[in-house]
């Protein structure tokens, strides 16, 4: 089976000092991109991969949580310089202030800015409402954050596509939990739930609600990034 690695971003700066963590420079992102572009890699939308059977050789996702503020600045006009989609995954109860979830110092995307994207560069995605742990939440929690998702979205007219990146990639893993877990997201009409795990996936996914990303280091060099996509999935380093 094709192995298809999906690709996990935050946050984006212009100081190579400040490269490290969730946090990568416009230099090594750029880098990473003109790397794809070089090899003929072929980016998807998760709505695109929903009825395919199969991917050809040198297929990627790449994703970044959070709609940052950055990303609108400086991932989305390397996007369009080499020709690649992403999906951008929303915390709807953040548009327009900041991560407050975290400390609060990254502005997060406004609704003008969000619905100024070009659509066949950028998928929208879910990333929760008030990005809360689902592990840490009741089920009837859970569908409380997927209504207040809805609320927004259809009060201004947002395009989003039911994939859904679990915030810290957690999720309830075991037993009546992650089964009632599963029966909410398939009650919302979730196509694909995308924890971290950090390995390629094979293609067709074998759970649509367990798709592994590969989480990208502001730190790592070119080298460590060909390897992610390439072997990670067989040994890390």
């Amino acid at each position: 089976m094709p192995r298809l690695p999906i690709l996990m971003y935050h946050t984006i700066c212009c100081d190579e000092k400040e490269s490290k963590k969730l946090t990568i420079s416009t230099k090594k992102l750029e880098e990473q991109f003109k790397y794809l572009d070089k090899n003929n890699y072929t980016s998807f939308h998760f709505s695109e991969l929903e009825n395919r059977k199969s991917i050809p050789n040198h297929s990627i996702v790449i994703t970044f949580d959070d709609v940052t503020e950055s990303q609108y600045l400086y991932a989305l006009p390397l996007l369009k310089k080499y020709n690649l989609k992403a999906t951008f995954f929303i915390p709807f109860a953040y548009i327009g202030k900041t991560d407050l979830w975290n400390n609060g110092s990254d502005k997060i995307m406004t609704i003008s800015q969000l619905k100024d994207i070009d659509s066949t560069i950028v998928e929208f995605g879910f990333h929760s409402f008030e990005h809360k742990n689902y592990k840490q939440l009741s089920n009837a929690e859970i569908q409380l954050d997927f209504d207040a998702c809805a609320k927004i979205i259809q009060e201004n007219n947002l395009k989003v596509y039911p994939a859904l990146a679990y915030p810290y990639g957690s999720y309830p893993r075991k037993g009546v939990e992650k089964e009632n877990f599963k029966t909410v997201l398939n009650q919302n009409n979730i196509r694909f739930g995308l924890r971290i795990g950090n390995r390629s996936n094979s293609f067709p996914f074998k759970n649509k609600f367990e798709i592994q990303r590969i989480d990208i280091k502001g730190e790592e060099g070119l080298f460590k990034f060909w390897y992610k996509i390439n072997w990670n999935h067989i040994l890390k380093i």
